[in-house]
């Protein structure tokens, strides 16, 4: 039996990304069979508690550290809960989840190395050039610099 490629997908606390992990299941996974041809892979690139609290310095910041840990934990599990019902709703059996520590820039490139993955799947901010610049884009980043395909999902607008 041939061996399945690997899909990876990067998830994070976005309506962006959880909309590319819907979108992915609904069009490119369906119900995980015996001729599915690819492996999932959700990967979650959690943020260091120096990062998330904004490297904040001063009296009373060894106070707040415990605190903003304990946020990142809830946050990574409940999106991590999230896309695991997300693929059983879906009826997509056993996907590998991993949560890794690091840039979310990183995290994904190193996974697509690690798990071998012929396709990345990133959400899309939809930020403007300028915004872009000045915060950076993980789906730019993973364009240029995973060793696969990267598919960029982008969330429809909303009719106003």
């Amino acid at each position: 039996m041939e061996e399945k490629q690997v899909m990876v997908v990067g998830i994070d606390d976005s309506d962006f990304s959880l909309y590319a992990l819907e979108w992915t299941l609904d069009h490119l996974v369906g119900p995980t069979t015996d001729d599915s041809i690819f492996k999932l892979v959700l990967v979650y690139a959690k943020p260091s508690v120096l990062s998330a609290a904004g490297l904040l310095a001063g009296p009373g910041v060894a106070d707040v550290l415990p605190i903003v840990d304990s946020d990142l934990k809830r946050t990574t599990t409940k999106i991590v809960e999230y896309a695991k019902e997300l693929c059983i709703k879906k009826s997509v059996k056993d996907p590998i989840v991993e949560v890794v520590d690091g840039d979310p820039r990183n995290v994904l490139c190193d996974a697509v190395e690690k798990h071998h993955a012929s396709i990345l799947v990133v959400g899309s901010h939809g930020y403007g050039p300028i915004k872009r610049a000045v915060l950076g884009s993980v789906s730019d980043y993973c364009a240029h610099n995973a060793h696969c395909s990267v598919m960029i999902v982008k969330k429809p607008k909303t009719k106003q």
